[in-house]
């Protein structure tokens, strides 16, 4: 089984954690990262937190196969951090980094700091992402195959993802930022410089949509987004802090602007995604009473409303739900539903 994992919003839903989770759930043999170090995704495991940029949130999971996709973009000091801090989990002999995969210099991250339209205007994270995208679009980018560096890890993703689809295993691909961040169906030009909907995942992996079973759209139960851009509802700083709802972005530090819910946007994002079922997370920072249920009929009544609620509206399943930060703080309702394979 093939499943793709996408943030149905801006970003910071906690893709991480459901990766993480989906890895050990499903014993994943091999999982995909894609995108680039602009975004963080965050993994609570056995009372550790790590932030990962570019390595595979599957990482918990010590059978999986960690791969970084064709159509990433790969910072080579954020790469060799991520393997030094994940030593312990045996990470240098699980990575492979495609050979198509592009580098982002650090002449791409001076370039964006001191852009003003990028850092004041838009909000970039100043990671060098899109004028390395720029250069891979300009045909003058450096690949990861021309990396002295990297040699040991490079291999053909695509046809590592084939092979193990061939045997019969569970794959994961592991998209970023949110659906509304892409640069062709977000809210332009406050966006990413890349699709981050499920197909511009599965093309940066190398592989075709009748490969894919299912669908994971993650949302938040609230939303939030980083950098500047419209956010319908959005609250006041203090409201947000007031309600418990007030977080910082993985890379940035920056504080996470905050709305309510929003299923106008929720329906727009399961329709760009063909989103077959959901993940949804943080129903702890709504109603805390629900941190670390792992039984969906233990949640209090105003929660599961609101679970039906979403699923009446949107037509497909929540069978995901997030009720804390450590990766066992889940409930998984899939077998319920009938969603096993």
């Amino acid at each position: 089984m093939l499943a793709v994992v996408v943030g149905g919003f801006f970003g910071d839903e906690g893709k991480g954690k459901i990766c993480a989770y989906l890895s050990l759930a499903d014993k994943v043999k091999v999982s995909v990262r894609t995108g680039s170090v602009n975004a963080g995704h965050t993994v609570v495991y056995k009372g550790r937190e790590y932030k990962l940029r570019i390595i595979p949130s599957a990482f918990v999971n010590k059978e999986a196969r960690l791969l970084i996709a064709p159509g990433a973009n790969l910072r080579l000091d954020v790469f060799f951090s991520e393997l030094k801090e994940l030593e312990c989990f045996n990470i240098k002999n699980r990575v492979g980094i495609d050979q198509h995969c592009s580098i982002i210099e650090r002449r791409h991250v001076e370039e964006e700091m001191a852009s003003e339209h990028l850092t004041k205007k838009i909000g970039s994270t100043r990671q060098g992402v899109g004028a390395a995208v720029r250069d891979r679009v300009m045909r003058v980018a450096r690949l990861a195959k021309d990396i002295e560096e990297l040699k040991e890890f490079i291999t053909d993703v695509p046809s590592e993802i084939q092979k193990a689809l061939s045997r019969g295993d569970n794959v994961l691909i592991e998209g970023t930022q949110g659906t509304f961040l892409s640069l062709y169906h977000g809210t332009y030009p406050y966006v990413t410089s890349r699709d981050t909907t499920a197909s511009g995942v599965c093309s940066e992996a190398g592989i075709g949509p009748k490969d894919v079973d299912e669908v994971v759209i993650v949302f938040k139960s609230y939303v939030t987004r980083v950098g500047a851009g419209p956010l319908e509802g959005e609250l006041p700083l203090e409201e947000a802090r007031r309600r418990g709802l007030l977080e910082y972005g993985t890379v940035t530090g920056r504080p996470r602007r905050v709305a309510p819910f929003n299923f106008e946007l929720a329906k727009r994002a399961v329709l760009l995604n063909s989103a077959t079922q959901i993940a949804l997370t943080r129903v702890d920072s709504l109603e805390p009473s629900c941190r670390g249920i792992r039984e969906y009929s233990k949640l209090p009544k105003s929660i599961k409303e609101f679970i039906e609620k979403i699923e009446d509206y949107l037509k497909i399943p929540v069978s995901i739900i997030s009720t804390g930060p450590e990766v066992e703080h889940t409930i998984d309702r899939r077998k319920d539903l009938g969603l096993l394979r």
